[in-house]
């Protein structure tokens, strides 16, 4: 079915990329409207996700998982030495 060009012209327009709308944050951050920002900037009364924070929690676990598997002995030798908890190749 043949389509005239003004109906062509019309869909076209509407293909047209848009300007992206930036909005300023209460921290003075741009971003997109309705976006959160994954810095910690509160956005509609709730903290985005905070990575550093995330990667540090990450880290305390992967500690403690470490440790656990240590047996005493090696833990109380390390403290004497003064020794980082790191685990050892077999």
């Amino acid at each position: 079915m043949r389509h005239t060009r003004a109906h062509t012209a019309n869909r076209r327009s509407h293909h047209a990329l848009k300007a992206l709308r930036l909005t300023t944050s209460k921290g003075g951050a741009a971003h997109p409207r309705h976006k959160m920002l994954l810095d910690g900037t509160p956005y509609r009364g709730k903290a985005g996700l905070d990575l550093k924070s995330k990667r540090v929690v990450r880290a305390q676990k992967a500690a403690k998982k470490r440790d656990d598997n240590v047996s005493e002995e090696e833990k109380a030798a390390r403290k004497e030495t003064g020794e980082k908890a790191t685990k050892e190749k077999k």
